[in-house]
């Protein structure tokens, strides 16, 4: 039996860790992850999230569920971030009702907010509508909300949402027109690091939002013909196919850049 009296005289070993705990830990985690994200049905519908990408080829990729590249999947570190996007999104709208707001985020059978075009072939769901509060700014309005990594944030707050972030203002032009929220939309980010939030009222860029809609309707036709759609570059050391800072924006690597270049064209 152990003896915990302290005057006992006896001798305690100090705690050790087990041999690779950590990687382990971390290796057993990874594949849940990927496992459960694998077996996620892909979509079947342009996306809203994804129209304001330079790319339309790579749209029509996603679009059509066109494999990735060899090692293109989500990386498990990506999973992890992702999941941590979408409770930070839970933590934000918990904090807005806790400071008055009537914030409207699900419908009464429980699924998001959003709208559906092109016989379901083209999608969004909005993160909130924002009812009334306690700031003076016009209402109804949407909400968009990010969880973002301290330099992002910082970008973020220095230039703006439509400069620092055009997919993201992309999105919110659709939302904000196919759902009719022309009041500015309320635009949250919070820095994952310091947990500092930043607000911006985005005005409703009525050009941006037929823009990526036109966008939208190019990706189905094309699909329907079975015709593919130009690259955004013209080789493939494009950032926008590699990956990197282009014109003060940050393209992320394109997971079907090899298929795409062993294309005729």
């Amino acid at each position: 039996m152990i003896d915990l009296n302290h005057g006992s005289g006896t001798q305690y070993a100090t705690p050790q860790a087990l041999p690779g705990i950590t990687n382990a830990l971390g290796a057993a985690i990874d594949r849940a992850l990927e496992a459960r994200n694998g077996a996620e049905r892909p979509r079947t519908y342009v996306s809203s999230s994804g129209l304001g990408r330079s790319c339309l080829r790579q749209i029509q990729y996603d679009f059509l569920a066109v494999s990735k590249d060899e090692g293109q999947n989500f990386a498990p570190k990506t999973l992890r971030i992702f999941e941590a996007g979408h409770r930070c999104e839970d933590m934000v709208a918990s904090w807005l009702r806790l400071a008055g707001f009537d914030l409207r985020t699900e419908r009464d059978d429980g699924r998001q907010f959003g709208f559906t075009a092109l016989g379901g072939r083209f999608k969004g769901h909005i993160d909130g509508c924002i009812v009334s509060g306690p700031v003076a700014m016009p209402y109804p309005a949407l909400w968009e909300t990010k969880a973002l990594g301290t330099s992002s944030w910082k970008d973020t707050v220095k230039r703006g949402v439509a400069v620092s972030k055009p997919v993201y203002a992309a999105q919110i032009a659709l939302y904000q027109a196919y759902l009719d929220l022309p009041n500015p939309a309320l635009f949250t980010a919070l820095n994952r690091d310091t947990m500092e939030i930043y607000a911006e009222l985005v005005p409703f860029d009525a050009a941006l939002a037929q823009q990526m809609s036109d966008r939208a309707v190019a990706v189905v036709r094309a699909s329907d013909a079975q015709d593919i759609l130009p690259r955004e570059a013209v080789e493939p050391t494009s950032v926008v196919c590699k990956g990197g800072m282009a014109a003060g924006h940050w393209h992320p690597p394109c997971a079907w850049a090899e298929r795409c270049w062993r294309a005729k064209r």
